[in-house]
């Protein structure tokens, strides 16, 4: 049985989401916030070093980092969701996922903390949007082209995807004026398998 490590409100929805696409059985151990901090709770940091989530255990192996999860994830369901068949598509696969987290999350998240800084946060957040927009416009224009961000097909890149384009539906600009990320974004949330996950994860800020 899969144990995934699941703090509120975090990069961890996206692995119970996933494990609810693939059918695999599953256990969750919630942890919340430091309501002054918003950091994670100490008792992360007997689970791995980094006391950061998500972070899931199988089998006596211990892995963290959500990509290194999610491609755990398609090695052990057998390939499922992982990378399409066809050369072209699976190169945008393997662009997507590391994409999600190496490009995409980094202003996004400096936004997140510049903006709780008193009077020059709020300055300071004007001169990061303009980078969170130029990887707006370009995930835009690639959801124009194709239904999912590999292909014709969903795949883990798409759960990748979701956190930082939920973050920036929340936070990061993302609104109307990109209608095929939002059509994205509404797709991805009716899907069952999120609705499951979404579920028993617990309360989630931007579902």
């Amino acid at each position: 049985m899969i144990i995934v490590h699941h703090l509120e409100n975090s990069r961890s929805q996206r692995i119970l989401w996933m494990l609810e696409e693939l059918g695999l059985p599953y256990e969750i151990k919630r942890y919340e916030r430091n309501k002054a901090t918003m950091l994670a709770p100490p008792e992360l940091k007997k689970v791995h070093p980094l006391g950061k989530s998500p972070v899931i255990e199988d089998d006596g192996q211990v892995v963290a980092e959500t990509g290194a999860i999610v491609e755990y994830l398609v090695d052990k369901a057998d390939d499922k969701l992982g990378a399409p068949a066809n050369r072209a598509d699976a190169l945008r696969y393997r662009f997507w996922l590391h994409y999600a987290e190496g490009s995409m999350m980094p202003p996004l998240l400096l936004k997140l903390v510049l903006a709780r800084i008193p009077i020059l946060g709020k300055a300071a957040t004007k001169k990061i949007q303009p980078m969170i927009d130029v990887h707006l416009d370009y995930v835009e224009s690639e959801l124009s082209q194709r239904p999912w961000f590999a292909g014709a097909e969903m795949t883990a890149a798409d759960i990748m995807m979701s956190f930082p384009l939920e973050a920036a539906r929340s936070r990061g600009g993302l609104n109307e004026s990109r209608p095929a990320t939002i059509a994205w974004l509404a797709k991805v949330h009716a899907r069952p398998a999120y609705q499951a996950g979404l579920k028993k994860g617990g309360p989630y800020a931007y579902a």
